[in-house]
Order: C-alpha cells, then structure tokens, then sequence
C-alpha cells in the first residue's frame, strides 16, 4: 500500500545525531566559513582594488571566489543553524532555491575551472548561463517527482541525488537525466583542461628561462590541485544513480564539496602567487 500523504518538509541528517558532536561541528563549520568568506571576498576585493590585478587570469579568480562563496552560502548557514538546538528540518519550499543555487553555483565552477584555461571573457558569461540552465532541468527533475514516503535527507542539504532517492515515483529518467546531464559537463570541462595542458606543457618545455619555468609550473600546480579535488568528488557525487550511493561515504564527499573546497580555492591560488601576496601588502598593510 502506498502513503499517499505528500510531504511538506525534510529532515536533514547531516553527519551524525550524537549529542555530544553537534556543538564541536557547530565551532568547526562556523571556522571553516568564516575562512571562506574572508578568503574568498576578500580575493574578490583585492583583485578589484589592485590594477596590477586585472588581467585575465585574475578576473576568472575573482569569478570564482564569489562562485565560491555562493553555494557554499546556499548550504553552510542552515546547517550552522541547526546545530546547536538541533533543528535539522527545511520546508519543501526552502529545499527548492537552496537545491537551485547550490546546483547552479556548483556547475558554474565547473564551467569557469575550464574557461581559465582560455582566458576569454565570454566563456565566463557562457559559464554562468549555462550553470543556471543546468540547475533549472535539475529542479525540474527532482521536484516533479512525487515525495510521499520518507523525508529524512542522508545529507546536511538539499543535494539532488540525496533528495531524489526519496522520491516514491518511478526516478529512473531523472536519474538518467541526473547522471548524464552532470557526467557531460565534467567530462567536456575535463577534456578541454587536458587539452589546454597539453599544449601548456609543450609551451613549458620550450622555456629557457628558469624563473618562468618554475613560475608556469607554480601557476599549473595550484590550478590541477583545485581541479584534482573538485572533479573528483563530482564524479562521485554526481555521476552514479542513486541507488549506488553509499549514505556515509556521500556525507563525507558532500563536506568536500561544499566546505572545503571553497575554502581552499583561495588559500591554494593566494599563498602559492607572489602577486597576490605583493597585491595584499600594497592595498591592506601600506595603504
């Protein structure tokens, strides 16, 4: 027999129940975006403020700060809040923008950690649009879906795939939809990443000055470590049905994902660049 009562709100598992840890997650993710927020606004504001800073490179930076800084805002604040008086549950109407804009936000990424590759202005607005798009047919998916079962989410927010393994209709064209839609993306921004290495390293090979030797490397090194852990939990998040998903292993992925990966995007692309660090002196300490 199937219950019929549709539900009008989740309850967000997050990591664990235990009493005693909400407390200790509530100081740890409160710290860890607070490092976000600072970092990744104050890399926007920075490259704003210093001339020497508005080259190509540093405009895809800043894009992807504030990318950054918008879904890991659409997921950490509600899960800060609920720790304390462990209140873990979200209406249907707030799992929806909270679901839109960190699936739009994440894709954008995506999108952008492929564009800086290029250095075109376009791709970024190309990047944007397209993030926006994506997130749409994936809000489409999910909440056409009836939820009339279970409305425990084995996540700390309205992941896609988190929410939709609750749905009690037939999911398999949204997760078809999910997995090839997502599988498309990373597949198509790794693609063009590998290529444009390709052809960076042949540059590098060519160089005869060490300093731009090393300078190059550094520059390539910071870029494949973000994309080594971004892609590398999206392919596990996204690019499985749902029925293949662990729920402890997706828990831990999913603070990757949305916490500390935007973390260390700035502490990654700033303590590695002597010109963020000669831009950071110039504008906050001898301004």
């Amino acid at each position: 027999m199937e219950n019929n009562t549709e539900v009008t709100e989740f309850i967000l598992l997050g990591l664990t129940n235990a009493p005693e840890l909400q407390i200790p997650l509530f100081v740890m993710f409160t710290f860890i975006y607070l490092i976000n927020v600072v970092g990744n606004l104050g890399m926007m504001v920075l490259i704003l403020l210093d001339s020497s800073l508005h080259t190509p490179m540093y405009f895809f930076l800043s894009n992807l700060s504030l990318v950054d800084f918008g879904y890991s805002t659409a997921a950490i604040p509600k899960v800060m809040a609920g720790l304390p008086n462990r209140d873990k549950v979200i209406s249907y109407n707030e799992c929806a923008p909270q679901m839109f804009f960190f699936a739009a936000f994440a894709t954008v990424e995506n999108l952008l950690l492929a564009s800086m590759a290029y250095d075109h202005y376009t791709l970024a607005i190309s990047s944007y649009f397209c993030g926006f798009l994506n997130a749409s047919i994936h809000i489409r998916d999910t909440f056409s879906l009836s939820f009339c079962m279970s409305n425990l989410v084995h996540s700390f927010s309205c992941d896609v795939p988190a929410v939709m393994a609750l749905s009690c209709s037939d999911r398999h064209v949204s997760e078809l939809v999910l997995v090839v839609v997502v599988s498309f993306n990373i597949l198509l921004a790794l693609l063009i990443i590998l290529i444009s290495y390709l052809f960076i390293f042949v540059t590098i090979l060519k160089m005869r000055s060490a300093e731009g030797y090393q300078k190059a490397l550094s520059t390539c090194a910071s870029h494949l470590t973000t994309v080594s852990i971004f892609y590398g939990t999206a392919i596990f998040m996204y690019s499985q049905p749902s029925s293949s998903h662990s729920m402890d292993s997706d828990k831990i992925a999913s603070v990757f994902y949305t916490m500390v990966i935007p973390m260390l995007n700035p502490l990654v692309y700033s303590l590695r660049n002597k010109e963020v660090k000669n831009a950071f002196k110039k504008v906050f300490l001898f301004s």
